[in-house]
C-alpha cells in the first residue's frame, strides 16, 4: 500500500515555532478522530522555511486532506 506524506509549509523567522504548533494540532485531530496514523512530524527545509506533515495510506487519504486542507502531497518513502 502506498503512504501519502501530507505538508502544510510554514515561512518565515517563526517557520519553525509554528510548524511545531501545527504538528500538535495533527495529533490532537488523529486522537480526535482515532485514525490508525503513526507518523507526524516537522522539518525546516531552511531557516526561513519549515514544515508539519503527516503520513496516510492512499486510500484513507481523501477524508484527512478533505478536512485538513494540506498545502501539498508527495509519495512517503522511508
Amino acid at each position: 500500500m502506498r503512504k501519502l506524506k501530507l505538508i502544510w509549509d510554514f515561512y518565515g523567522p517563526d517557520a519553525h515555532r509554528i510548524a511545531e504548533h501545527h504538528e500538535i494540532h495533527l495529533k490532537q485531530y488523529i486522537q480526535l478522530e482515532h485514525l490508525d496514523i503513526s507518523i507526524t512530524g516537522i522539518e525546516d527545509l531552511n531557516e526561513l522555511h519549515s514544515i508539519a506533515f503527516l503520513v496516510v495510506n492512499e486510500d484513507e487519504m481523501k477524508p484527512v486532506r478533505d478536512a485538513l486542507k494540506p498545502h501539498r502531497g508527495q509519495v512517503y518513502t522511508n
